[in-house]
């Protein structure tokens, strides 16, 4: 069995009995869950709007290199650079070079996913560069050493308590803080380091193909200060974000905002179309963007896993389910948790090492029901797990098992001569999987076959 497999069990299996964590994070999703019926009102066939946003994905993605290379071209026209990338090691790389050019020694940092994957944040550290979260949410886990635990809400499973706790611990503020004075005590020390920061990094929502321009989407004006302030802004996006025309907006930014906070609209949404112009009175001197591929494009190469390139990372389907909110986000060891973690984690990474993450779902389809863009995540999910098979991935000891399993089924006499109490050793002592986190099965005392009979005689 794998680490990552291992480390997965032995998070999972302390979260999932941890009741004070389940509390804390149940009661964040329940605020969630309060807020997005509210923004699902605004529209009028909401079924529609989610049918079209997947057709347009589908749009996108279906000529990528096209929309990718009008991104390009437009875009550079107006001064700004683009690097593609074709591994995170790479795009880690041309950032540090950027860096080390404008010698760089403080950067701000608005939230983004696609640098968790990269692990920016330690390769900058490593050059000696002070790299500073400025989401508040990516702020207060960056105190707290902590990856985020949420696409959307990084400190999702920590009580106004606990971040008044770490920031005691850490800034020496009052501990019975109120959240209030927490955020204004991270206002204040995030100012300073946006004065200091010769380079600011943000991802990108949506790169925009048409006009050229990536689109941010974010709630504390964070994401404008790291990207206007400094001199040089960098982008980092992932090449699925693409979007066809700055039209498609109008549809994306509402499904995005409403899926993934219950906002009618986030309240910044910002298109940069480049670095400051001519006559422009603010905005950075230099801007690059970097194109970031991963292992997309392997996922792009399968066409029944293309369509989970078509998330929005609006974070609806952790939210939904019931192995999420047992566990967690950190139990997961990974940069994307939840269903679609679990759906794209073994493609951009290693099927062998990952294939565990497509086993911890219920298949009860509630991630596909509230998906923005309608990814069907459980049957990917089911597919992630036959690749692994045909890839021949499986212990051997699942082998055995699922081949004594097939035999008995096909053989009704074999089963009618194990009594309950075989079955149920076999199941519960032999078969240790479902005894270790379940109930032990008690198999009736009289099968099916016998019940018939006796009702029926050998009638069929």
């Amino acid at each position: 069995m794998k680490e990552t497999q291992l480390d997965f069990l032995a998070k999972s299996t302390v979260k999932a009995a941890d009741k004070e964590h389940r509390r804390k994070l149940l009661f964040n999703i329940g605020k969630y869950n309060e807020k997005v019926p509210e923004g699902k009102k605004q529209f009028v066939h909401l079924d529609l709007a989610r049918e079209k946003a997947k057709n347009l994905k589908w749009k996108a993605l279906e000529l990528l290199d096209i929309h990718l290379e009008n991104f390009e071209a437009a875009i550079t026209a107006r001064g700004a650079k683009v690097i593609w990338a074709e591994t995170g090691e790479e795009a880690v790389k041309e950032i540090v070079a950027i860096c080390k050019a404008k010698n760089c020694r403080t950067l701000v940092k608005s939230k983004s996913m696609v640098t968790e994957e990269i692990h920016l944040n330690e390769y900058l550290q490593k050059e000696g560069i002070d790299c500073v979260e400025t989401d508040l949410g990516e702020f207060i886990q960056q105190l707290d050493g902590e990856p985020p635990y949420h696409i959307v809400t990084p400190a999702m499973h920590k009580s106004k308590e606990d971040v008044a706790r770490l920031f005691s611990e850490k800034l020496g503020t009052d501990p019975k803080a109120t959240p209030q004075q927490l955020t204004m005590t991270a206002r204040s020390i995030l100012r300073e380091k946006y004065r200091n920061a010769e380079v600011g990094i943000t991802g990108a929502n949506f790169i925009i193909a048409d006009i050229g321009a990536i689109a941010v989407t974010e709630n504390e004006g964070n994401a404008r200060l790291s990207s206007a302030w400094p001199k040089t802004h960098i982008v980092v996006a992932g090449i699925e974000r693409v979007i066809p025309s700055v039209n498609d907006l109008a549809l994306f930014w509402p499904l995005l905002a409403t899926y993934g906070t219950g906002q009618r609209v986030t309240v910044y949404n910002t298109i940069i179309t480049g670095p400051r112009q001519p006559g422009e009175p603010d905005g950075p001197e230099e801007m690059y963007v970097v194109l970031l591929d991963n292992g997309r494009t392997r996922i792009l190469e399968n066409t029944k896993m293309r369509e989970s390139l078509y998330c929005i990372r609006c974070g609806a389907c952790l939210n939904a389910c019931p192995i999420y909110k047992n566990i967690g986000g950190h139990a997961y060891g990974t940069t994307y948790s939840g269903p679609i973690g679990s759906v794209i984690t073994p493609h951009l990474r290693n099927m062998e090492e990952w294939k565990h993450l497509s086993y911890a779902s219920s298949l009860c389809g509630n991630c596909t029901e509230v998906c923005a863009v309608k990814i069907n995540l459980h049957e990917l999910l089911l597919e992630n797990r036959y690749e692994a098979v045909k890839e021949n991935h499986a212990e051997w000891t699942e082998k055995l098992a699922w081949k004594l399993w097939k035999t008995g089924m096909l053989n009704r006499k074999w089963l009618n001569l194990a009594g309950p109490k075989i079955k149920n050793k076999v199941v519960n002592k032999i078969i240790k999987g479902w005894a270790t986190q379940r109930t032990a099965l008690e198999f009736p005392a009289k099968n099916f076959n016998q019940l018939w009979k006796e009702k029926f005689g050998d009638k069929r």
